[in-house]
């Protein structure tokens, strides 16, 4: 049986959570599987920056429960900045 850590618990619980609270608004249950699926690729030994992702992902369900958030916003960086 494979044993979970309390970190581990925590972002399986909030992905949970996620999937709950965009259950009910369209377009949004691709958008968080997407954003798990892209952070799963952090090393687990990167503790400092789960914990983050674990406390910036807790704020942006806090906005996703909300009545009134209708469309998940996103920046993205412009590949022409670089240049």
């Amino acid at each position: 049986m494979l044993r979970h850590s309390k970190l581990q618990k925590q972002v399986l619980a909030l992905y949970r959570q996620f999937l709950r609270a965009g259950r009910d608004k369209p377009g949004f249950i691709p958008r968080i599987r997407d954003e798990f699926r892209d952070n799963a690729r952090i090393k687990r030994t990167d503790v400092m920056h789960i914990e983050y992702l674990y406390r910036r992902g807790q704020r942006q369900l806090e906005q996703l429960r909300d009545v009134n958030t209708k469309q998940l916003g996103s920046f993205s960086k412009d590949p022409s900045a670089d240049l």
